[in-house]
This record gives structure tokens, sequence and C-alpha cells, in this order.
């Protein structure tokens, strides 16, 4: 068959590929797989989810490639993400699991390239609005499957851990295994559906009803974490109005020092009454076996303090240390349940202080740039961030799967609206 006869084919694969709506369903599969890591895991195993991920990456390479001279990179991907991603898989010289480690990393590193790709090739307002569209299906599925199992049928659905209380009010987890985890999403979702609605990108209608489902499911959920992370977000959007609304930049600073001192008089606050707080939201219980296992963390972060016992996102059970802990707490757990300690373990005080460095540098440069420009789409990366940060303190999603996707989209978005390297005269800039 001579070239002649293939030009027509691949002339329409190219413009395939090169499409918006390519591009679009490539992000929605990214996102929609992030979020539905448990329930892929669960119906197909990790087979089957690494298969996924081929697809996935493959797709976004290709649809990287047909439209690389339309994507806007303002210099280079953020140095902190870089380095924290290096030094998670450098851990496998040191750790105490050399193949896990490597393999963890690659699984790391996968997410995080499938999520450079959404913020390279989608705006954020694009990125808010698959976010959106996705939450709006998996918690609407959720919720489906919680009635059908708590109402029509009676009968619980054990593989995805829906144990069918809904008739009960609660609490239900839907497709994402746990009910923090299902609040974590929750929170998210009203995060993201404000936006929608205040930037018009969805019908009023369609984002009143989006944000109703959302706070539902926070309260069947029954996590006192989510009330606890829905009070301080709600805080942070009010201090980003208020902050918005002063025309005069000196005024803006001072309120933004004057904010940074509130924020940590409250936070110290919180931490001497944290007794009081506990009760009055009823967590003692959950944060009880969340304090036994963080001491079994603390006993072995001791034991290799400075470069921890090797990165794997996920605990393997059967391996050091995560057999000892579990061991220790006589409950199997996935991971620490405290995204801070989790890092520690892992990657010693070093890697903390990179991945410091990472979510501090993130946060900050997103935070100036939502106070900062008028625009409200750039309310949403601060906001997610603190989300994820707030919820840190007790859970470890951050760092896999949707939560870490989050978090390397919302990294490169505030390095690319607030980076130091724009700032260099154009002839010292690197090349791109």
């Amino acid at each position: 068959m001579t070239d002649g006869r293939w030009t027509p084919f691949t002339d329409l694969l190219r413009e395939v590929l090169a499409s918006s709506r390519f591009a679009n369903a490539v992000s929605l599969a990214i996102v929609g797989t992030a979020f539905s890591t448990f329930a892929v895991l669960q119906v197909m195993a990790w087979p089957g989810l690494a298969g996924a991920l081929a697809v996935l990456v493959a797709a976004a390479i290709a649809s990287f490639l047909a439209r690389r001279d339309r994507i806007h990179w303002h210099g280079l991907l953020p140095i902190s993400l870089l380095a924290f991603v290096a030094w998670c898989a450098l851990s496998a010289i040191w750790g105490a699991n050399r193949g896990t480690t490597l393999a963890s990393a690659l699984y790391q590193c996968t997410w995080a390239f499938l999520a450079i790709y959404l913020a390279l090739m989608r705006d954020t307002i694009q990125v808010v609005r698959i976010v959106g569209d996705v939450l709006r299906f998996l918690l609407t599925v959720s919720l489906a499957l919680e009635v059908f199992s708590g109402v029509i049928s009676s009968v619980p659905v054990h593989y995805l851990g829906v144990s069918g209380s809904i008739a009960q009010l609660g609490p239900i987890q839907g497709i994402f295994g746990t009910r923090n985890a299902l609040a974590l999403v929750s929170v998210i979702a009203v995060v993201t559906f404000f936006v929608e609605w205040r930037t018009r990108t969805v019908r009023r209608i369609v984002a009143f009803a989006s944000i109703a489902l959302a706070l539902a499911m926070v309260g069947l959920s029954h996590s006192p974490v989510a009330l606890v992370v829905l009070v301080i977000v709600a805080a942070s959007a009010a201090f980003l109005w208020l902050l918005r609304s002063i025309r005069s930049e000196n005024a803006r600073f001072a309120t933004q020092i004057v904010l940074a001192v509130v924020t940590t008089a409250a936070a110290v606050t919180a931490w001497i009454f944290r007794d009081q707080i506990i009760a009055l939201l009823d967590a003692r219980g959950t944060l009880l076996v969340r304090h036994q296992l963080w001491i079994h963390m603390w006993v072995l972060i001791k034991e290799r303090p400075l470069l921890g016992w090797g990165w794997t996102g996920l605990w393997r059970g059967d391996e050091l240390p995560y057999d000892i802990v579990n061991a220790l707490s006589d409950i199997p757990h996935p991971n620490g349940l405290n995204a801070y300690l989790d890092v520690l373990l892992q990657l010693g005080w070093a890697g903390a202080l990179v991945f410091g460095v990472l979510i501090v540098l993130a946060l900050g440069r997103s935070w100036l740039v939502a106070s900062n420009k008028r625009n409200i789409i750039h309310a949403w990366t601060p906001l997610v961030l603190i989300v994820l940060l707030a919820t840190s303190a007790t859970e470890s999603s951050v760092l896999v799967d949707y939560g870490w996707v989050l978090l390397v989209i919302c990294t490169v978005n505030a390095s690319q609206n607030m980076s130091w390297r724009s700032a260099l005269p154009r002839a010292a800039r690197p090349l791109r």
C-alpha cells in the first residue's frame, strides 16, 4: 500500500488528536479515573487500573504532541514539584523495599504526568468544569447506589464498601470506600460547584442542585472532620472576598498581614481548646483510633528520622514498616491517616522539608493570585488546596490518586500564574 493511500487517514487522525473535543474527553477520563480509583480497584484490581492508566498515558501523549503548538507554557514546571517527585524515586536507594518504592514512584509519576497534561492543556475554568462534571456524576452514582442498597434492596454491596445505611441517614460512603473519603470529595465538590455558579459556567439551577447534593453527601457521611474543613473553607472564601474588594495595594497588603495574624491566633486557640472542640464534634472515637496509629508511626519515624523507610504512597501491609504498625494497631490501615506523618515515615525529615516547600509555595502563590486578580475563577485553586491540606491532618489522600492529581494541577497553575522565573529577562530564561 503506497504512502499516498495512507495520507487521508493520517490527516484525519491528526485532526482528531489535535481537536479540543479529544483533549476534553481525555481530561474527563483522567479526572474520572482518579476519583474512581477505589471502585476500579475493587472491580478490576491492580491489572485493570494499570491498563486504564496505560491507555490514558498513551492518549495524553498523542493529544499533547498533536496540540503542542497551542500550549501556553510560561516557563518550566515548578522546581518544588520536580524535587519532591525525584526525592520519592531516589528513596529506593535507601528504602526498606526497593522494588515497591520503584513501582510506587512510577505510579506517582504516572498520575503526575496526567495531572500536568490537564494543567497545560486545559485552562483553569475548563479544569473546574471537568472536575465539576465528574463529581456531579460520581456523587449522583454514589447516592443512587446507597438508595438501591439501603432502601430498595436492603442488601449491602460489600465489594464497594456500601453498607446500605442511608435509611438510617448514614453514615454512607458511596463508591469512595470510606465515609471520610466521600466527605472529602463532597467538600471539593462544594468548592467546585460554587465557583461554577459564580463564573456562570453552568445554569443556576444546575449549580444550586449540585451544591445541595454535595452538602447532603457531607451530612450523610457523618464526618466531623468535613464539618471543620467546611468552616475553614468558608472563612477562607470570606477572606478572599474581603481582599478582592480592597482597591489599594498597600491596604490589601496590610490586610493580608492582619489576616495572617488572625489565622495564626485562631489555629493556636483551636489547639489549646482541642479537647473541647473534639467533644463538641463527637469525634473522640474517630481521633482515638488515629492517635494510637500515629503513636506507633512516630516510634518508627524515630528509627529512620532523616531519610525515612522509602516511598510507597499507599501502604503495603505485608512489608516493613507497615506490617509492624498494623500488628501494633490490631487494625489493617491502607495509609497513615495523616499525610504529614506519612511523608515523615516514608521520606524522613529531608523529604518532609521538600514536601513542605511544595505546599507552601503552591498555597502562597495561588492565594496571592486569587486575592489580586478580579476573576473569581482564580479562587478555585487556593480553596481546593486548603481543603486538601486541612484534611491531610486526618487523611493521606493528598499523596495518591485524586488528591495527588489535584495537588499537582494546583501547583502547576499557581506556578504558571506567579513564578519567579517570569521576572527574569527574556534572554536569561531557560529555553522552552
